[in-house]
């Protein structure tokens, strides 16, 4: 299928790794120009090479730190020199961390605060102009499964993850006049860097194996594995298209049947 992404403008945020590499990679299959960003310029670097290398598409790394509005500014200002224009943005960002409710200080949530929400609302506020003077946009935010069905051990995830949720819902409405759709994505259990990480730090807290926890969790999933980030770049791409016409303000878990939530 073409997903009438030949030539667009993308940026996608939080992309030198994981679900947001695997996106910025399907972008350019698609003959997509792409700007990703990471925080480690090396990384950064080699991924947009290898995606480069692998799809012939142009793809332009720029080191950003989406936590701090300074970062934001300079990516964008960025982004208006090299494409001109912005077709699809594509608003990432690492998780939060794993706290406890009791014991955490007011930075762990000030900063969650700033990586989480204000990433996105700073994101969206430069990019939306841009595609009301296109005639055109698409905007997707990768989310979790915490926005449908709370995770215990992600409290910092459930609460600003749902805001961003809030705020994509409210925008949907607003820009769909401007052909700007903004649609949510939220990864189930996808198999990536900071899973692997969590599996560890649970079956450590548990007391077995990780090999044992990782099975349990999978028995858990109706479709009885992990995803992997190509699966889900697959169904996020396709909402963040142009193939897409008339699908906007909605949440799509891609997560294996996990959540039993409607």
């Amino acid at each position: 299928m073409d997903l009438k992404l030949a030539n667009k403008k993308v940026l996608v945020l939080a992309s030198s790794k994981g679900i947001g590499r695997e996106i910025a990679n399907k972008y350019a299959e698609e003959g997509a120009s792409v700007i990703i960003t990471g925080r480690t310029e090396d990384t950064l670097k080699r991924t947009a090479a290898d995606i480069a290398n692998q799809t012939g598409s142009e793809v332009t790394p720029f080191v950003t730190d989406v936590s701090q509005k300074e970062d934001i500014d300079r990516l964008f200002t960025f982004v208006k020199e090299h494409f001109g224009v912005l077709d699809v943005l594509v608003s990432n960002a690492g998780g939060p961390p794993v706290i406890d409710f009791e014991t955490s200080e007011e930075t762990d949530w000030y900063d969650a605060f700033e990586l989480t929400l204000m990433s996105s609302v700073r994101a969206f506020k430069t990019a939306l102009p841009l595609m009301k003077k296109n005639g055109q946009g698409r905007i997707i935010y990768i989310a979790s499964t915490s926005i449908k069905q709370p995770i215990s051990e992600l409290l910092l995830s459930n609460i600003f993850r749902s805001g961003v949720q809030a705020l994509c819902k409210s925008l949907a409405a607003d820009y769909a006049k401007d052909d700007i759709l903004i649609n949510i994505v939220g990864p189930g259990k996808i198999d990536t860097d900071r899973l692997r990480g969590l599996d560890q730090k649970n079956a450590a807290q548990n007391e077995i194996a990780l090999e044992e926890w990782q099975k349990n969790v999978q028995q858990s999933i109706p479709i009885g594995r992990y995803g992997t980030p190509e699966e889900f770049a697959e169904a996020a791409v396709f909402l963040g298209s142009y193939r897409n016409t008339y699908i906007t303000g909605q949440t799509l878990l891609i997560d294996g049947g996990l959540v039993q939530a409607y």
